[in-house]
């Protein structure tokens, strides 16, 4: 199969540099940053102190700091946060122009593997690769690999990594030092409290409306979240899947990724 490429006009990025850039964000983010090497990408989340998810982001290092790959329309608030955060350390932040590129099924030349799974391909940062697909078509991509879009998915502050399956993307670092909202995350992982978890659902026809009910019987399972025709992802309740699902009266199906642990 020929790789794709596609420019995610979605994303944007920021660069955080200094000497103390590293260190800084090692202390807010869910991923080691520490011993982040040149071109080297993490998966992170930077929580609440509660420990919900507020961005979801992919950290890149440099040689001289790391680049924070974001949804764009959540630069901004990212930006300011950081600031917020910055007190005395050596950092200097500021947006980044370079356009974020992807590779899928396979891992082109000059883009590194995605730190999710293998299975979504690469990533590429400020090159200029030939685009020969769609930003629409990488996200079917991922839907169809069953990696949520949390931004999109769950919104801000609305839901805990866990439950995003940052646990099983390699979005945590549950050896690391302390970050922003690490009680909680540690505790339901430690607990094994993991009630919901968003999963892929297969249906016939476009996809319904987001919060459709997603039920089992009269039982509510969860709820839909963002999707296409013939799939989407939801937010569902583990203990309540066996049985036959339903959303808008037609037959659903959960689509368990192979990445996934059942």
């Amino acid at each position: 199969m020929t790789s794709k490429i596609a420019h995610l006009e979605s994303r944007a990025l920021i660069s955080v540099r200094g000497p103390d850039a590293r260190s800084f964000l090692n202390n807010l983010l869910t991923q080691d940053v520490l011993d982040l090497t040149p071109g080297m990408i993490r998966f992170a989340g930077l929580l609440s102190p509660p420990g919900r998810l507020l961005f979801d982001l992919f950290v890149v290092g440099e040689s001289d700091g790391v680049t924070l790959d974001v949804d764009g329309q959540q630069r901004d608030a990212l930006l300011q946060r950081l600031v917020m955060y910055r007190l005395r350390a050596k950092v200097d932040i500021m947006s980044d122009a370079r356009s974020v590129f992807v590779s899928w099924p396979d891992v082109v030349e000059g883009f590194v593997a995605d730190p999710r799974t293998g299975l979504l391909g690469g990533r590429a940062y400020g090159s200029n690769p030939t685009v020969t697909a769609t930003s629409e078509a990488w996200d079917a991509h991922r839907l169809d690999v069953g990696v949520p879009d949390p931004t999109h998915d769950a919104g801000q502050d609305k839901t805990y990594p866990i439950e995003a399956n940052f646990d099983l993307l390699n979005g945590i670092d549950f050896a690391k030092g302390c970050f922003v909202g690490q009680e909680t995350t540690s505790r339901m992982k430690r607990r094994g409290e993991i009630r919901k978890r968003m999963l892929p659902i297969a249906f016939e026809g476009p996809a319904p409306l987001r919060g459709t009910e997603l039920l089992n019987g009269d039982l509510r399972v969860g709820e839909v979240l963002t999707g296409r025709t013939g799939m989407a992802m939801s937010q569902v309740r583990l203990d309540r899947l066996d049985g036959d699902l339903t959303v808008d009266g037609r037959p659903v199906a959960v689509r368990w990724p192979v990445w996934m642990p059942r």
